[in-house]
């Protein structure tokens, strides 16, 4: 038997950059790229490995939205939805 095509072993597996997920490796990259540019490269290396084991903490095996999520119920000026007006729009129109 070839190993020609790979059959993942679920079909919701999230795709993987190395060994992370995309969301991870973006909170892992941020910092990153905020040391190398700012010339401080070990703090940089510092700032992502916690960034990673802060945001996996986060995520405790929920899927990747619930982050997006959260930010959405407690950081309401960072994330907001372009569908629905905020909740106090709608109490006070109504």
């Amino acid at each position: 038997m070839s190993d020609k095509y790979l059959v993942p072993r679920h079909l919701d597996d999230p795709e993987l950059i190395g060994l992370w997920t995309l969301d991870e490796f973006l909170a892992m990259a941020v910092p990153f790229i905020w040391g190398v540019l700012g010339k401080h490269i070990i703090i940089g290396l510092v700032l992502a490995v916690v960034a990673w084991w802060a945001f996996r903490k986060a995520k405790a095996g929920r899927a990747s939205t619930w982050v997006f999520h959260a930010c959405y119920w407690y950081l309401p000026g960072l994330v907001a939805l372009r569908v629905a007006p905020p909740s106090f729009c709608r109490l006070l129109a109504g």
